[in-house]
């Protein structure tokens, strides 16, 4: 008989936490309780946090904040964006950087997608750069998201398509080579200005709508697309993940 790849995960280290909150169709109520559940598990007094970007990752600093006052914490918070700077310091926590804290003691993020086999997607707001070095720089990282999130395989529920940051001279070469894969590559535009998305680093991103498989060896291909030139980084997160909250 097939086991549940899920049920099968809470005999390792990597757990899956299923929480309930009082209404499944609010995907606030989702967000905020995953966050909430994950800061209170992983933060404590003197550690060097990793923040993550999107809009889970408000609800989890919100409760550091908390925490900090109601327990006089000590934490260091190393961001992965321009948002999470900015969420760090209005809620009155302690900013630092790689430079001062290379090795952080965990890292909480969203995600994009979580699959069965906890590879995920990252970079749909565009930091999947930045999330992906603070991420590795962790002992733990801890990801964040709404129920939605969760799938059997990546590809099955988020549709958008694998954000690929590109050097921007090199996006064309890098487009075509992307397709020979297969699926399809498309330059993603900025909403409110002319123009592609620019990153937090200078650069652009492709969003690479891969054909999808229950059987893709995700592990491999993230080697694959690492050694196509121009590519900078991918949003496509392999054997990185400790544990996933889902609401």
């Amino acid at each position: 008989m097939t086991r549940s790849p899920f049920t099968a995960l809470s005999h390792t280290r990597l757990v899956f936490h299923r929480l309930f909150a009082s209404h499944m169709d609010n995907q606030v109520v989702e967000k905020r309780a995953a966050a909430r559940r994950a800061v209170d598990d992983f933060v404590q007094d003197g550690m060097k946090i990793g923040v993550g970007s999107g809009s889970t990752i408000v609800f989890a600093v919100q409760r550091m904040a908390e925490r900090t006052k109601a327990e006089n914490l000590k934490l260091l918070c190393v961001p992965t964006s321009f948002q999470a700077r900015q969420l760090i310091i209005e809620n009155g926590l302690v900013l630092s950087d790689l430079e001062c804290c290379p090795k952080l003691d965990v890292t909480i993020d969203g995600a994009d997608e979580v699959d069965a086999k906890l590879n995920c997607i990252k970079g749909g707001g565009g930091c999947q750069t930045q999330e992906k070095v603070v991420a590795s720089c962790a002992s733990k990282f801890v990801v964040i998201a709404d129920h939605n999130k969760q799938s059997a395989y990546l590809g099955e529920k988020w549709t958008k398509g694998l954000p690929i940051e590109v050097l921007a001279f090199a996006y064309k070469p890098v487009k075509l080579q992307l397709e020979a894969i297969g699926g399809d590559a498309e330059l993603r535009m900025a909403t409110r200005k002319a123009g592609p998305v620019v990153t937090d680093n200078g650069n652009l991103i492709l969003d690479w709508k891969f054909p999808t498989s229950p059987d893709q060896d995700w592990v491999s291909m993230a080697t694959r697309l690492s050694l196509i030139p121009g590519i900078v980084e991918t949003g496509l997160f392999v054997n990185l993940i400790s544990r996933v909250y889902f609401g």
